[in-house]
């Protein structure tokens, strides 16, 4: 009987042990098989970044890497990783297009665009137009038009590409008068033929700079392009004396290298710039001083 008892003990403690080895059997087993599901799916995942096309592109700080950082999320969507590289000036974005830094850059007008390519000789087409920021001409005394007093100073950027379009607006609200048949964007001081009030052009600064004159040189006009205007908290459309109108010709570009220009991802870039979602983002965003190109 004794011996049966411990037959039987001996029986059941082999089958508990052989329960438990397959249990933790089971449990390993069930844990590989997660584990592997995890690095499978990470794989996966990995795969579908590095299957994202990254795309650089050069803005300026205000509102086109504003704008950028609109579209961001809708490029993400699409399969396009947008990295933006943000300048303070007018001079590297281009510069690093060229030397490959980056696949693209959206901050001038076409004005500009053909100096640059005419002084450097760069192989840069453009892609399309996105917004216009009209050019607005301030003061901090001066209150109306019929206010200015002869011999005002007016302060412009040195860039040339911007003489035209100042001069142009200047004409337009009858402060001077240019050359008959000048070409108005091409503009320069010495095709003024009429300046009744003596106003006197200066165009030594530089265009980041502009704000600083305005708030220094309280008796002058200085003309402020839109996006350093709204970055020193100048409001275009309520603080400047005169504006340019929304029909300027001046729309900011997406700029590539020509051989890039059909590229896929840097046409699904504009695209989405033109967007209905992105018109809607500018009006609402900055009310008018910014002036989005719809299509």
């Amino acid at each position: 009987m004794k011996k049966f008892l411990t037959l039987i003990i001996t029986s059941l403690a082999i089958l508990a042990l052989a329960a438990c080895g397959t249990s933790e059997e089971n449990n390993t087993s069930a844990s590989n098989d997660n584990k592997e599901q995890s690095e499978q799916e990470s794989q996966e995942n990995k795969e579908q970044e590095k299957e994202k096309t990254e795309l650089v592109v050069g803005a300026s700080t205000t509102p086109h890497a504003e704008i950028l950082e609109k579209a961001k999320p809708i490029l993400a969507e699409k399969g396009i990783n947008l990295k933006i590289e943000t300048y303070q000036d007018y001079i590297l974005p281009n510069r690093d297009l060229s030397e490959g830094r980056l696949d693209a850059n959206y901050f001038q007008h076409k004005p500009y665009l053909e100096n640059q390519i005419k002084e450097f000789g760069y192989d840069f087409a453009s892609v399309g137009p996105v917004h216009i920021e009209p050019m607005g001409v301030y003061s901090k005394n001066i209150k109306s038009i019929e206010e200015i007093p002869k011999g005002t100073d007016v302060i412009m950027s040195r860039s040339v590409a911007d003489h035209g379009r100042i001069l142009s607006l200047f004409e337009r609200k009858g402060l001077i008068k240019l050359k008959e048949g000048v070409n108005k964007i091409k503009a320069t001081r010495e095709d003024i033929v009429e300046n009744p009030k003596n106003l006197q052009f200066h165009a030594d600064v530089n265009a980041e700079l502009l704000p600083q004159n305005y708030q220094r040189e309280e008796d002058a006009l200085v003309a402020i392009n839109t996006n350093y205007a709204i970055k020193a908290d100048l409001n275009p459309t309520e603080d400047s004396l005169f504006i340019e109108s929304a029909e300027s010709p001046y729309a900011n570009l997406i700029v590539t290298k020509t051989k890039n220009k059909d590229n896929e991802a840097v046409q699904t870039l504009l695209k989405v710039l033109q967007s209905k979602e992105i018109v809607s983002f500018i009006k609402e965003e900055y009310e008018g001083a910014i002036v989005p190109v719809e299509k």
